[in-house]
């Protein structure tokens, strides 16, 4: 089987836009691939947050990815700094990368107009530490979204020097595994753009009904449809994809009816989509309160996660060492 690695950051709860991207496909795949997932913790130390965060952050990630169905004896989950061959790797890759490379990483760039006072050299290094998270276990596909696309590369250009370096054909040039072309691209509720924690227009797994009809009901319309027939504006078109995402094909039709023949009331159709997500939420949102509960059993979770990762890394950096000249003397 191909191995695949991929992470997440825990900077907060997973979304209706998270679920139907990444984590649909990551079920998909852990039936296909030698899956390893992590949740990404040594990244989240780029914006400093506080070590109660780093931990219930971690945790928070975990009973999500297992209740929507990542199964832990098929794709190890681990937490990154439960790793610590990556750092080692980390090092090595960093003596081989040059500082105009970083600089000029997209990311890299945003990042820094966005927290000008914190302009840390772990955000700057962030691509290496990515590239050794994927490296470390020799990783051949890793799904990412095509933002991520430029760190790809960067991990590449890591694999391929190294190996020019010391004259091996040792790491793989790890591929971005894209998701289908007709994958789902869960729309915001405030009419543009995609579904993102930093745009404030999520509906989380985790939200109450209360909380999502409120969200629901205030989501960005227009004044209505002109004429019979007439295309649909993107804040609505917004609304019935994700209509048919959470609803019965025979809800999606009746308001694409009501739509076509002008006798639409977005009212209406935002009380069926509030019931609607909510119906799709309810069971996933039980399931990861259960398992957030017991923290015993997410450690031992992510422990033996750890303990498969750790396998995999210690094989990849006892050749490394043995690559770069460094011998075990004791």
């Amino acid at each position: 089987m191909e191995k695949v690695v991929s992470g997440i950051r825990p900077t907060g709860n997973l979304h209706l836009g998270n679920y139907f991207g990444a984590v649909t496909n990551f079920i998909k795949m852990q039936d296909q691939y030698d899956c390893l997932f992590f949740i990404a913790d040594w990244h989240s130390l780029t914006t400093h947050p506080k070590p109660q965060d780093i931990q219930q952050s971690a945790n928070t990630i975990l009973s999500e990815y297992l209740a929507c169905g990542i199964d832990p004896e098929k794709a190890p989950i681990y937490v990154q700094s439960d790793v610590p061959e990556v750092l080692e790797l980390y090092l090595y890759l960093n003596m081989n990368t040059y500082l105009g490379e970083l600089e000029r990483v997209t990311t890299f760039k945003e990042k820094a107009r966005q927290q000008p006072d914190n302009v840390n050299a772990g955000l700057l290094t962030y691509p290496t530490l990515m590239a050794s998270d994927i490296l470390i276990h020799r990783a051949v596909k890793v799904p990412v979204g095509k933002d991520q696309e430029q760190n790809m590369e960067m991990a590449r250009k890591c694999a391929r020097r190294f190996n020019n370096i010391y004259g091996v054909d040792f790491f793989p040039e790890p591929q971005s595994f894209h998701f289908t072309a007709n994958a789902v691209k869960i729309p915001g509720l405030d009419g543009s753009g995609k579904m993102g924690k930093s745009q404030d227009n999520c509906i989380y797994l985790k939200d109450d009904a209360k909380t999502i009809r409120k969200k629901v009901m205030k989501a960005v319309t227009d004044c209505g449809p002109q004429a019979p027939n007439s295309p649909k504006p993107e804040v609505i078109e917004n609304l019935f994809t994700l209509m048919r995402v959470v609803s019965k094909p025979e809800t999606v039709q009746f308001f694409d009816e009501k739509w076509n023949d002008c006798s639409i009331r977005y009212g209406d159709l935002k009380k069926q989509l509030a019931e609607d997500v909510e119906a799709f939420c309810a069971p996933i949102r039980e399931k990861i309160q259960a398992y957030a509960a017991d923290t015993d059993n997410l450690r031992a979770i992510a422990r033996r996660g750890a303990e498969k990762a750790r396998e995999s890394a210690n094989a990849t950096l006892q050749e490394v060492r043995q690559i770069i000249g460094f011998h075990k003397t004791v």
